[in-house]
């Protein structure tokens, strides 16, 4: 994605503090790292938004914009990131939590059959409460960690490729200037030599 696409959704500074709703929150809001991208604030962010995906419980957008403003991360990738646990994928990963929960604390797995109901989630979640936020505490602890650590090799390692692209014309640089140096020096050599 290129600068210029993100820049479009990503408010600067000055943008910020015309939006009226936001000055209630006070200058807390509009501290930069909150809303640029670089290694510490897209790595922690990246933290934050998976750690809070696994939180089960509807506010997770909420926690994840404190928790971005606590740990100076970018705020807007928090927020988005939580969005992996949506509608389609809650089932699968709760399910995947509960089991990892079960498995750390050596207790066998119940067959569990989820029902949008106020009955099932006092009686049925009631049994597997202790199992299920365990795995969801660890889950999202690894899964936070696992993408800090992605996306910190992933930058370091692009800034090392950059680094060594540069250094490469440089020395295509250097080498094509030498020789141009060399072919003046013999035109010069020559054309000397000619007139002797």
């Amino acid at each position: 994605m290129r600068k210029d696409t993100l820049k479009r959704f990503i408010p600067t500074p000055r943008r910020l503090r015309q939006v009226k709703s936001l000055q209630i929150l006070g200058e807390w809001i509009y501290q930069p790292n909150l809303w640029h991208i670089n290694r510490h604030s897209s790595a922690t962010g990246f933290f934050v938004g998976f750690f809070c995906a696994f939180i089960p419980l509807p506010s997770q957008m909420i926690i994840a914009a404190f928790m971005s403003i606590w740990l100076r991360c970018n705020l807007p990738l928090a927020v988005i990131l939580c969005w992996v646990t949506n509608p389609l994928t809650i089932p699968p990963i709760f399910f995947m939590a509960y089991k990892v929960g079960a498995v750390v604390m050596g207790v066998a797995p119940q067959s569990v059959e989820f029902q949008l109901s106020w009955e099932w989630i006092t009686h049925g979640l009631l049994a597997i409460w202790q199992p299920f936020l365990l795995g969801c505490l660890l889950c999202g602890v690894f899964f936070g960690c696992l993408g800090y650590f992605v996306v910190s090799v992933l930058w370091r390692w692009g800034v090392l490729r950059r680094w060594r692209a540069r250094g490469l014309r440089r020395k295509r640089t250097i080498k094509k200037a030498i020789r141009d140096v060399k072919l003046r020096q013999e035109e010069v050599s020559r054309h000397d030599a000619q007139d002797i």
